[in-house]
Parts: structure tokens; sequence; C-alpha cells
């Protein structure tokens, strides 16, 4: 089965949610974003957002770890449904990575793929690009971030 027969262009399928604690956001940023505003909930209070709020590369990766298990999720689904399950590969990259409002600590964001296109590649015939939309909305349903993706799909 390919991914074009699985999920129909244009339609969003939410794969997950993350709650993002003050103590993750912390955690995240002494590692990878260590700005005042992703450390210290007192200085943060002072800063742009006005309040502890997780980088937004920690926002990215949240988006990856509900992917990961949604799809493990569906290729055991489609396999005991009797279904060969679209064979992906990795992402060559993404683009129009868009952080559009902070993550709060406290703030659930639930995850969402969309199928956009999927093309043949021209040198490799048993390869497809898959592109989806990926995107996150907060508790309040704000989007909180978007960005276009690809992912190789072997045939």
């Amino acid at each position: 089965m390919r991914m074009a027969e699985l999920y129909p262009f244009g339609e969003a399928v939410e794969i997950g949610s993350n709650t993002f604690t003050a103590a993750d956001i912390i955690r995240f940023a002494e590692s990878y974003d260590p700005q005042p505003f992703h450390l210290d909930e007192e200085l943060a209070k002072n800063a742009l957002f006005g309040g502890l709020c997780a980088s937004g590369w920690h926002t990215s990766a949240g988006w990856m770890k509900c992917f990961v298990p949604f799809w493990l999720g569906e290729c055991k689904r489609l396999a005991a449904e009797g279904i060969v399950p679209p064979n992906l590969g990795p992402s060559p990259g993404f683009t129009k990575l868009s952080w559009l409002k902070p993550v709060f600590a406290g703030d659930t964001i639930t995850y969402s793929v969309t199928l956009l296109a999927s093309r043949e590649l021209a040198t490799r015939k048993d390869r497809l690009i898959n592109s989806i939309l990926c995107a996150g909305r907060n508790q309040n349903g704000e989007p909180v971030i978007r960005f276009e993706s690809t992912v190789l799909e072997f045939v």
C-alpha cells in the first residue's frame, strides 16, 4: 500500500499530543537552547514572551516524539488487517518551519500530519517522495508550529 492510498491528500491526521512541563523545557534548553526564557522561570517573566516557554526546537522534536509511535501503531494496525504498510524511509529535509506562538510550561500540543503530494523520483522509479505538512496546536486550538517535510517511500 502507498501513502497516497492510505491517507487522502489534504486531510489532517492527528498523531498525538505532548504536554510541555517546566522541568522538560528546562532540561531540553540546558542541552540544546540555553536562552534565559527557556531556562529560568523568574527571568522568563521579564523576557519577551512573559513566561517560561519551550524552545522552538523542543516543539519541533515533540512532533517527532508523537509521529514515531503513531507510525509504528499504524504499521501494526495495517499488518493486523493483512495490509502491507507503506515502506517509509528517511526524510531528505524540511522547509517553511514556523514557530507561530510560544509554547509555555503546562501547554499541551496536539500534532498532525497532512499528505500534500506524492511523486515518483525521476532517477529512481522504485521510490516516491511524499510531501507532508506537519503542524501542532495548543490546548486552545491555536497553531503553534508548522513545517513542510518530505519523506521517501520505497515501492
